[in-house]
């Protein structure tokens, strides 16, 4: 779990430790790490800056040993518009605006760094047979609104790298797939009063929304799930949908 010290990772690394998985949530301080970790059954704190290889290697090499495999890896760890822009929501800046060490930084670690850690990762499960990869994502609405350089492509990036993932991936026993919250979640990202993306002012989601969908995609049921879009908000309606279909899990 990349990104796993808050928010939606901490969400996640919460939901699977409490259903009985063994996780290793990373963070880029290794001490924060560990002290979140030490709160969930079954599991570890690992440091992973996923903008550096060497970090990843080390940190992947690390999960595969101590956990003796790593059936599901979830991309998740992001910065957000606040680190290019800290008044993003009330006062948006044009593309030309934002400064590009700003704009290298958050596409290195939103959409390089899964580039990254899927690479050392995916190997390792294509030798085992099988595994299962989840790169989180955003509304596309969030992609293309204005005022969102780099947030928006390093997203955009994500669902084609994800796409393209699958599309390598297909018929290997490694699945991929696609997970967001759904809308504008507390994660600290956006701030907790004020305007929200595209306007209005509809309370944040809790980031405890993405829990449900992401314990489903371990279970046997989502065995060969590739290539899925699935949102959090919509997800007992996606699964009653899909239930009803009779869908057989695909090979």
């Amino acid at each position: 779990m990349t990104g796993g010290t808050s928010g939606l990772g901490w969400a996640m690394a919460r939901a699977l430790a409490m259903a009985g998985s063994s996780v290793a949530l990373t963070g880029r301080s290794g001490a924060r790490a560990r002290e979140v970790a030490a709160d969930l059954p079954g599991a570890i704190g690992l440091a992973l800056d996923v903008r550096s290889e060497s970090s990843v290697a080390s940190a992947a090499a690390e999960a595969w040993s101590r956990l003796g495999g790593v059936d599901m890896l979830v991309n998740n760890a992001g910065i957000g518009m606040r680190t290019v822009n800290p008044g993003f929501m009330t006062e948006p800046q044009g593309f030309w605006r934002v400064s590009p060490a700003g704009f290298r930084d958050l596409i290195e670690t939103n959409l390089t760094g899964y580039f990254l850690v899927a690479r050392e990762i995916t190997p390792l499960m294509l030798a085992a047979g099988a595994g299962r990869i989840v790169n989180v994502s955003v509304n596309h609405a969030t992609m293309t609104r204005a005022g969102f350089v780099p947030y928006g492509p390093s997203r955009a990036g994500t669902e084609a790298m994800s796409r393209v993932m699958a599309a390598d991936l297909r018929g290997s026993g490694v699945t991929v797939n696609l997970l967001l919250p759904g809308g504008a979640t507390a994660t600290g990202m956006i701030p907790a009063e004020g305007p929200r993306p595209g306007g209005g002012s509809m309370a944040l989601l809790d980031p405890a929304v993405i829990g449900p969908p992401i314990v489903w995609l371990t279970s046997a049921e989502a065995a060969g799930l590739h290539d899925e879009r699935i949102v959090a908000t919509e997800f007992d309606d996606w699964l009653r949908t899909r239930s009803s279909a009779g869908r057989e899990p695909l090979e």
